[in-house]
């Protein structure tokens, strides 16, 4: 091969990758997948394997999924994507038929992953389900909130996630029975961390002047933002938006007061010479 054949080839490789990523954001996973497997017919590529993977099984195609997942893990047994959705897919093949009506949960709409202030907020949930039950779901499934006493409670079909933590459940659960209703998602689902976002879809006038998530605002109908993190459409590792996340928790909690001076001249002085 000469030298001009690889960098074609490089080049074609390039772009069949490209293809494959802009097919995945946009949901085309058809398409996803006819574009890495192109990709792979000129040659191993552990990217586009954990990506075939990823497609195939937002297809519902899983025994196809984990091969592909496996073939990912054969050429790099660290990487973390392939081995975690090996693990997941094989509690996926082992588990009950029919634990869910279709085999596929319904995606939540995009403006359950836009947050707006005072309405939408994130929250853990607590006593989560086995991980053999959690296996069918993915972040972006939708997620049904419902009273049960005091505690709220979060369930996908017949599934029950857990316990939405108190912290934010208590309240939810007070409005909720004032009159609000809410939708929630599925923003982070790992074997022992289920994270939800819940958006504030109707407010009771009884409630109006009762913030959802306090912490988010101090007035109800603030800006708006957009969410990305842990949604449908990112299936690598979330630990680097955690570590975002706490930096940025470090850096709110800094003091960054200035020191008040003094009009006595004495006192500026050694202000000034301390400093």
């Amino acid at each position: 091969m000469t030298l001009g054949d690889t960098d074609t080839t490089i080049r074609q490789r390039r772009q069949l990758a490209d293809a494959a990523i802009a097919h995945a954001t946009r949901g085309e996973w058809e398409a996803a997948v006819e574009a890495n497997q192109q990709l792979l017919e000129s040659g191993p590529d552990t990217d586009a394997y954990n990506r075939l993977g990823k497609a195939l099984a937002e297809l519902g195609r899983n025994a196809e999924a984990l091969e592909a997942y496996q073939n990912a893990l054969a050429r790099d047994a660290t990487n973390r994507i392939a081995e975690r959705n090996v693990a997941r897919l094989q509690v996926l093949s082992g588990a009950e038929a029919g634990a869910r009506d279709n085999g596929k949960a319904e995606k939540a709409s995009a403006a359950s992953f836009i947050e707006e202030m005072g309405k939408t907020g994130h929250a853990r949930l607590i006593n989560v389900a086995p991980a053999r039950q959690l296996a069918p779901l993915s972040p972006g499934d939708s997620v049904e909130l419902a009273l049960d006493g005091e505690l709220l409670l979060a369930s996908v079909g017949d599934v029950q996630l857990g316990q939405v933590e108190p912290r934010v459940g208590t309240r939810l659960a007070k409005l909720m029975k004032g009159g609000n209703r809410y939708e929630a998602a599925i923003t982070q689902l790992e074997r022992e961390e289920v994270r939800i976002i819940i958006r504030e879809t109707f407010a009771h006038p009884d409630n109006f002047d009762k913030v959802s998530f306090p912490g988010s605002s101090s007035a109800r109908g603030g800006g708006v933002r957009p969410d990305i993190r842990g949604s449908a459409l990112r299936y690598d590792d979330d630990e680097e938006s955690e570590e975002l996340e706490e930096e940025q928790e470090e850096v709110e909690e800094l003091d960054t007061s200035l020191p008040e001076f003094s009009t006595e001249p004495e006192l500026e002085e050694e202000l000034i010479e301390e400093a």
